[in-house]
Order: structure tokens, then C-alpha cells, then sequence
């Protein structure tokens, strides 16, 4: 059975990157510093914060040791997995085609990037 993960917000996306990125139990100071050039937030929005997103199902809070330590629940693969075929789906009717020529078309991603997706393809089916 699959486990329905939920949407994060912009700024519970950047929270949950700083738990990912550091890949162990991480204090809610440690989080605040990590933001400090994204998020001029006074600590108890932080709290707020994380406190919604355990309701969630995306982090738990180990309050053993007297200091609050944050452990991701979800994968960060995972939900990439997911936002992706959100994203696919919502936006370019779940094809990779008129995703790559949307963006070639618009400038958004240049000829060079182009050659590297298609080195990558060759690579990948190399390997299978």
C-alpha cells in the first residue's frame, strides 16, 4: 500500500530541505540558522512550522533527550517522485516531450542542456 504523502508550502519545503540536507536528528535552532539567508523568522514561527508538519506525517520530533530533535518521516526522493508526476501531469498533460519542448522553445533551458539530457537517456539505457 502506498503511503499518500502530502503537499508541503514553499517555506515547509525549505524546512524539510535542511532535514534532508543534513541527514541526521537536527534541532529546531540548527533549522533556524540553516534559513537565516531565506527566512528572517523569529523562532516560534519555526516551532509553528514544524509542529503543523508533524501533523503532516513529514517529521517527527524525538523529545527524549530534553532537546527537541527533528527526523525527517518522508523521504526526500520520495517526494520529489511525487511533486514530479504532479508537476508532469498538471502542467504538460504527463509528457516529458512537451515538457523539454516547452522549456527548449521559451529559452529556459539552453541547446548544451539539451545534449546533456540526451547523453544521460543514452547512458540510462545503456544500463539496462
Amino acid at each position: 500500500m502506498d503511503k499518500i504523502i502530502k503537499n508541503l508550502g514553499e517555506a515547509e519545503l525549505e524546512i524539510m530541505q535542511v532535514i534532508w540536507n543534513a541527514g541526521k536528528p537536527v534541532t529546531s535552532n540548527y533549522i533556524l540558522k540553516e534559513l537565516q539567508e531565506l527566512r528572517k523568522w523569529p523562532l516560534s514561527t519555526l516551532m509553528t512550522s514544524l509542529t503543523r508538519m508533524e501533523k503532516k506525517g513529514f517529521v517527527t520530533c524525538d523529545r527524549t533527550s530534553g532537546t527537541n530533535l527533528y527526523s525527517a518521516i518522508v523521504a526526500e526522493n520520495d517526494y520529489k517522485a511525487k511533486e514530479g508526476r504532479h508537476f508532469l501531469k498538471k502542467l504538460y498533460n504527463n509528457s516529458v516531450q512537451n515538457m523539454i519542448a516547452n522549456l527548449y522553445s521559451n529559452k529556459v533551458i539552453a541547446p548544451s542542456d539539451v545534449e546533456d539530457l540526451r547523453k544521460y537517456l543514452d547512458e540510462l539505457e545503456e544500463n539496462q
